[in-house]
């Protein structure tokens, strides 16, 4: 049956739709073993935090050109959006893009809008918006307080459009809908399939879309001597150029957590294939990438060739970096693909893995591919990740994980992680841009920020003597997955 209906709504959650989990302790080599047996998430009887669908909702939809926001909800659901308006204004000169301020807005409802419904304030905020801004799509963002009263948003959305003449896309991103926080991706994603893509009438045949968050334009380089041109889904471009994302002759994702569901979408609508391959990340890795690029285009020769002349220009420097991190640890925390990812540039860097904290796992992705499967390959093509725990963004498990390993460096994706590295004075490194490590050349320029790193340690060495840790030394004592059920 399939996993795409836009006829709906809401997006169908993850944990129904690929069975994702966010409690598990083990080693990796064993989590691939169980995805493919029909692995159980381990609830937890304490949990100190947890992301939300809404945040990451709006951080696809606030990230386009000319969107505006507007988060339907109590003020305080809307406080995380700042930074989307930080990481724009950094990124948007990279790809030639307007660097305004973010166009986000709230409903602020009070206690009296739970009573009687929010809807009239909404239909009006909308109105207010679009005057006062003229967006080229505006997305409602429903909250949990939404949820729980019942308001129609979509309804409200459907009857603004007809009036303003303009998309407004409704979101089902209530945080309380799903525990993995990446159902916020999908959510606007479906947003955008259902409202803004439209069916092609006609194909372009050297035009890729890419699904990814926000870094450096890398792959209109890797495209160029097959004759493509990226286009790129979500970040800096406009409501009428993603309209146009059914005409591409492909479909490829930069993070196969992020694209799952849109790629999936894009093919089985608009007959936009997806290219069956992970990101570009280790030199295997890479080698396929390249090869799955030429035999979906019918150019494996150029793929050939473009994999022999990066290897002779790039590999010595490897080498030479291999040789300097040969022997040294390495702990990782990111989300699903990205960690794994990461995992693939310490196996390929020659650093061993001391462990890793990711916050969720996608037993499948929704194109059931198995060339997806970045965890699989990870352990197939450099081997097994001991203390492999999926934490859900649970700080004290990572805490305890870290204390345990004793890594020479933490490498991390998300902002406030490296804070704990640096109070156990182990060097952390914190790279927003999924883009830098990626391909041959992007080997070089992550093993040289982690050599930097290594080197300069004088600062979380002593920051380690004068640091507070909030948790006890009976918490860092105790197996990590101490509070999931159901653990070993």
């Amino acid at each position: 049956m399939s996993k795409v209906n836009l006829e709906l709504p809401s997006v169908q959650i993850r944990e129904i739709r690929l069975n994702s989990i966010t409690g598990y302790s083990g080693d990796a080599k064993d989590l691939v073993h169980e995805s493919g047996c029909g692995i159980k998430d381990r609830n937890r009887t304490f949990t100190q935090c947890i992301g939300c669908s809404n945040g990451q909702a709006g951080c696809m939809a606030s990230m386009m050109s000319d969107s505006a926001v507007i988060s339907h909800g109590p003020v305080g659901c809307s406080s995380c959006f700042h930074e989307y308006n930080m990481t724009y204004r950094v990124n948007a000169p990279i790809h030639h893009k307007e660097n305004a301020p973010r166009k986000i807005f709230t409903t602020n409802l009070q206690e009296k809008d739970t009573v009687y419904g929010g809807v009239k304030k909404l239909s009006e905020t909308i109105h207010e918006v679009y005057e006062r801004t003229k967006p080229g799509v505006i997305f409602v963002l429903s909250t949990c307080a939404v949820g729980i009263v019942g308001d129609d948003v979509e309804s409200v959305c459907d009857e603004a459009e007809k009036e303003l003449g303009i998309p407004v896309v409704s979101v089902v991103c209530e945080g309380f809908r799903s525990k993995v926080w990446t159902t916020g991706f999908d959510a606007t994603y479906h947003g955008m399939a259902r409202k803004l893509i439209k069916k092609p009438e006609k194909r372009s045949e050297d035009t890729v879309n890419i699904i990814n968050f926000w870094g450096k334009d890398a792959f209109g380089e890797w495209l160029a001597p097959f004759g493509l041109k990226p286009h790129y889904i979500s970040p800096f471009n406009t409501a009428e150029e993603l309209s146009h994302a059914g005409e591409a002759a492909a479909t490829f994702q930069a993070c196969s957590t992020l694209g799952s569901y849109l790629a999936a979408a894009l093919e089985q609508e608009y007959g936009v294939p997806e290219i069956p391959t992970a990101p570009p990340y280790g030199i295997a890795q890479t080698d396929r990438w390249f090869r799955a690029i030429g035999k979906a285009f019918g150019k494996e020769d150029i793929a050939e060739k473009v994999i022999a002349e990066k290897k002779e220009k790039y590999l010595p420097e490897i080498d030479k970096i291999r040789k300097q991190l040969e022997g040294k640890t390495a702990y990782v925390a990111a989300g699903a693909a990205h960690g794994h990812a990461l995992l693939d540039v310490l196996g390929e860097l020659g650093m061993k893995s001391a462990g890793a904290s990711i916050f969720h796992h996608d037993p499948v992705y929704d194109s059931e591919n198995p060339n997806h499967d970045q965890l699989a390959q990870r352990v197939g093509d450099y081997g097994n990740v001991p203390r492999f725990n999926v934490c859900n963004k649970q700080e004290y498990e990572l805490v305890n994980a870290l204390y345990k390993a004793k890594p020479d460096i933490l490498l991390a994706r998300h902002g406030g992680m490296t804070l704990w590295g640096a109070k156990l004075g182990i060097p952390s490194l914190l790279v927003g841009d999924e883009h830098l490590s990626m391909g041959y050349e992007g080997l070089i320029e992550y093993g040289k920020l982690i050599l930097d790193t290594l080197e300069h340690d004088e600062f979380v060495k002593n920051f380690q003597q004068h640091a507070l840790n909030p948790y006890t030394k009976w918490w860092l004592t105790q197996d990590t997955d101490y509070f999931q059920r159901g653990a070993k």
